[in-house]
C-alpha cells in the first residue's frame, strides 16, 4: 500500500512540523460482537479517551455503543425518546464548553422519506443508563428525497454538513445546527459537488457484477478537529477536501483544488469513519461481522 503524502493535513496537528503522511493501515482488531453487527457510524468519544461511539444501521434499537481502539464493544447507552428508523452516521463535537453527539437518521434507500431527523444529545459520561436528546432537528432536501449516509458537524460555523450517497457526483449540503424555530423542518442548502471520487470502471463491474457499481458511493464523513479537513468515505477510499482557514467549502470543491485520497485495503462494506479526538488518527469500521477495525495514523517528520 502506497503511503499518502498529505502536507496540508499538518493543519490537524497542534504544533509546526516539517512534513507528514498517513501511516500504512493497521488492523487494530476484528469486530465480532453482535451488539455492533452493523456499524454505520463512528465518532470520537471525548469523555472516554481513546474510544469511539458507534451506531448500528436500521433494525437496531435506538442505542449508542462504545468501542475501544480495537473495535471491542465496551458498553451501551439507550437513547430515550428516539427511534432508529435508519441511523447512518454519527458526529461528535464541542460547543459552548460542552461535548455533544449528533445521530443522523438520514438513510433513505428507496428515496421515499420527505423528512429526515438529526438527534442531538450531550455526550454520555456513564454507560448503561438511558440518555435523552437535547433536541431533534427535522429537515428536508430542497428538491425531493435522496439517500444520505455521511454527516459531519462544523461547530464553529454552527452547521451540519451532509453528503448524498447515490448521486454522481456526490453533493455537499449544509444545515444550521440547532432546532428550527417553531419546530418546522429546515431545508438543506446545496454547497456544491465533490470532485475526484473515482467511479467504477469495467474491471470493477467484471470482478463483481452485483456490488461493483456501488464502490464509489459515499457512506460516511467526518470533519477534522480544527474544522478544515472534510474526510469522506466510500467502499474503497477516503477522500480529503481542505478549505482555507475561516473559508467556505465552495473553493475546496473546485476541480483544480487539492483533492487527495487514501486507498483502503480490503474491507467489507466500509460505512463508519471518524477522526480521533486530537485529529492524529482516522478509524474505519464495517457494517458486517466479522470485519477488521482499521486505523491510519498521521505521522509527522517524514
Amino acid at each position: 500500500m502506497t503511503r499518502l503524502l498529505l502536507p496540508a493535513l499538518l493543519l490537524l496537528l497542534p504544533g509546526p512540523v516539517l512534513a507528514a503522511r498517513w501511516s500504512e493501515p493497521e488492523i487494530t482488531g476484528v469486530v465480532t460482537d453482535r451488539a455492533i453487527a452493523e456499524i454505520s457510524g463512528l465518532a470520537a468519544a471525548r469523555n472516554f479517551p481513546g474510544h469511539y461511539w458507534a451506531i448500528n444501521d436500521s433494525g437496531d434499537d435506538a442505542v449508542l455503543h462504545l468501542v475501544d481502539g480495537r473495535g471491542r464493544h465496551v458498553g451501551s447507552v439507550p437513547v430515550r425518546g428516539a427511534r432508529n428508523r435508519d441511523w447512518e452516521d454519527l458526529a461528535s463535537f464541542e460547543r459552548d464548553g460542552r461535548r455533544w453527539l449528533l445521530i443522523a437518521d438520514v438513510g433513505d434507500n428507496g428515496g421515499l422519506r420527505k423528512e429526515l431527523q438529526l438527534i442531538v444529545m450531550e455526550e454520555p459520561t456513564t454507560l448503561g443508563e438511558p440518555a435523552d436528546p437535547a433536541w431533534i432537528q427535522a429537515f428536508r432536501w430542497p428538491d425531493g428525497p435522496r439517500d444520505c449516509e455521511a454527516v459531519a458537524v462544523d461547530a464553529v460555523a454552527g452547521e451540519v454538513l451532509l453528503v448524498s450517497k447515490k448521486r454522481v457526483p456526490a453533493e455537499l449540503f449544509r444545515l444550521p445546527l440547532g432546532a428550527h424555530p417553531g419546530g418546522q423542518s429546515a431545508v438543506a442548502e446545496l454547497v456544491g459537488t465533490l470532485p475526484g471520487i473515482e467511479q467504477p470502471d469495467a474491471r470493477d463491474l467484471e470482478l463483481n457484477p452485483v456490488y461493483g457499481r456501488y464502490r464509489a458511493q459515499v457512506t460516511a464523513a467526518d470533519l477534522s478537529p480544527n474544522g478544515r479537513v472534510l474526510a469522506v468515505l466510500n467502499y474503497r477510499s477516503v477522500h480529503f477536501y481542505i478549505r482555507e482557514r475561516g473559508g467556505d467549502w465552495a473553493p475546496a470543491l473546485a476541480p483544480d483544488a487539492r483533492h487527495q485520497h487514501l486507498l483502503l485495503p480490503w474491507l467489507p462494506q466500509a460505512e463508519g469513519l471518524a477522526f480521533g479526538a486530537d485529529g492524529r488518527e482516522i478509524v474505519i469500521g464495517s457494517e458486517q461481522l466479522p470485519s477488521p477495525f482499521l486505523r491510519y495514523r498521521l505521522v509527522p517528520g517524514s
